[in-house]
């Protein structure tokens, strides 16, 4: 559409091609975490969801990147527990 507006024609092959050069280095790069730091804390948040109260549990690193996320409609104190478990071994993985 951009390039239709300048009067630049490119036909679909065109498009096909640049797809096929640049598109896994494009979605590699999307995909790509940064590195998490070496310290995090997890924030426990009561958010209302659709009209119903739920607990949102994060994990967030000493850069402010999210780790993980939680959601639970009811606070479950001993599922929080492992989830942190969890997200500790994830962070270790690295």
């Amino acid at each position: 559409m951009m390039l239709a507006r300048r009067g630049i024609e490119v036909s679909y092959e065109a498009i096909r091609q640049w797809c096929r050069k640049f598109g896994q280095t494009f979605a590699n790069e999307l995909r790509r975490r940064p590195r998490p730091g070496d310290k995090w804390h997890l924030d426990e948040v009561v958010q209302k969801i659709k009209g119903e109260l739920c607990y949102l549990w994060r994990s967030v690193d000493q850069h402010g990147v999210v780790l993980d996320i939680l959601v639970q409609s009811h606070r479950n104190t001993k599922v929080g527990q492992k989830w942190k478990l969890a997200v500790r071994s994830l962070l270790f993985q690295f």
